[in-house]
């Protein structure tokens, strides 16, 4: 059970988000839903609460979060620091998928500064609070699409060439690196991070990928043949937020709720190091 337990959902408004929030609040959790539109998420809210039906020691509390403006992200940092006594998980998990060029606030290419930058520095500005709440626990959802991904270091903005599909590959190649890096400086913290890749799932993520009209009916006919549902898409979030069988394992990636061997490129040492020192130039972490 996740009595007494505060669990931060990014992205909590609809799919995995929505489904690992409902389940968590099921077992009693108190769930901070992060996520950007105020509106949408108090709507989500409702329906998580209904979903779990009345929990005795359960709660649901909406934050806002819009990981596409760094400001926002020191904002909801500082609120959080300041109102929590305690975070004991930390569930990276909104993400923008394959949408056209354009960039954060802060001029970063969008899929990269949301799902990977974003997310850093949320990471970086709550970890002091996750290490007194220790043991603790931090997800970061990637996706297999981190196969089709590579970190250039000379154009991590896109600015030389954009392909929407690269750009997320890299994005989820970086949240592996992120957690392989952050792994190594949370040794005997008791804070734990591991990765997850959710499989395919029928959610609103995919909204900017062009499907032709007349091959719309025969999408959506595949799509609820083989696709998870968000609940089954979002049963290794929970797993990892839950399990004493993951206690302190440390700097892995998982998929259905078992461990995944990981491509060299997503495990590269050198490169995790000079991407969080790159990282943290670029939110401005440091001078």
């Amino acid at each position: 059970m996740m009595c007494g337990k505060t669990v931060i959902v990014t992205g909590a408004n609809s799919g995995i988000g929505r489904a690992t929030a409902a389940e968590l609040l099921k077992m009693q959790a108190r769930v901070i839903m992060a996520c950007r539109d105020p509106r949408r998420a108090e709507e989500a809210a409702e329906h998580v609460r209904q979903e779990a039906g009345l929990q005795p020691g359960g709660q649901v509390v909406v934050k806002v979060l819009d990981l596409a403006s760094l400001k926002s992200v020191r904002g909801f940092c500082e609120e959080i620091i300041k109102e929590e006594p305690r975070i004991d998980v930390l569930i990276n998990n909104a993400g923008v998928y394959q949408c056209p060029y354009s960039k954060t606030e802060d001029g970063f290419e969008m899929q990269f500064g949301v799902n990977h930058l974003g997310h850093f520095l949320l990471t970086c500005l709550l970890l002091d609070l996750l290490k007194k709440s220790a043991p603790s626990r931090i997800i970061m959802v990637s996706s297999k699409l981190y196969k089709c991904g590579e970190i250039n270091f000379e154009d991590l903005n896109s600015e030389q060439s954009y392909d929407k599909a690269f750009a997320y590959g890299r994005s989820k190649l970086a949240n592996l690196l992120f957690t392989l890096e952050l792994a190594k400086r949370l040794e005997d913290s008791g804070v734990t991070v591991n990765a997850l890749m959710p499989g395919i799932v029928r959610t609103n993520l995919g909204r900017h990928v062009h499907i032709p009209l007349l091959a719309k009916p025969l999408f959506s006919l595949i799509s609820w043949a083989f696709f998870k549902t968000p609940l089954e898409g979002a049963q290794t979030s929970i797993y990892l937020a839950c399990s004493s069988d993951v206690e302190g394992v440390q700097g892995k990636c998982f998929a259905d709720c078992k461990e995944e061997e990981l491509l060299p490129k997503a495990t590269d040492e050198e490169v995790a190091t000079k991407l969080w020192d790159i990282s943290e130039i670029m939110v401005g972490l440091t001078t």
